[in-house]
């Protein structure tokens, strides 16, 4: 399983939905990383992804995007592979 990593901030209820559907795809770990807790990596999530809203979610080193990303991916049968590659 890859590790996936999501820039989040505190209320967010976009960020919350991508965590449940990823656990629901089996994924036991997240790494958060709270962007408004921390403006350094904020500045970085904006940066790499080209974008300033949350959430941010990568997929092993795959960008999928925002949470509508997300359902788009999962929705067209791509989510599960993507978190099952190697």
């Amino acid at each position: 399983m890859q590790s996936v990593k999501m820039y989040t901030t505190a209320v967010c209820p976009y960020c919350i939905r991508a965590k449940q559907l990823l656990k629901a795809k089996g994924v036991e770990q997240i790494e958060e990383i709270r962007i408004d807790l921390d403006p350094v990596q904020r500045d970085h999530m904006m940066q790499i992804t080209g974008r300033r809203t949350v959430p941010q979610i990568y997929v092993g080193e795959t960008h999928v995007g925002g949470c509508d990303d997300l359902m788009a991916l999962d929705a067209k049968g791509g989510l599960l592979p993507l978190l099952q590659s190697a």
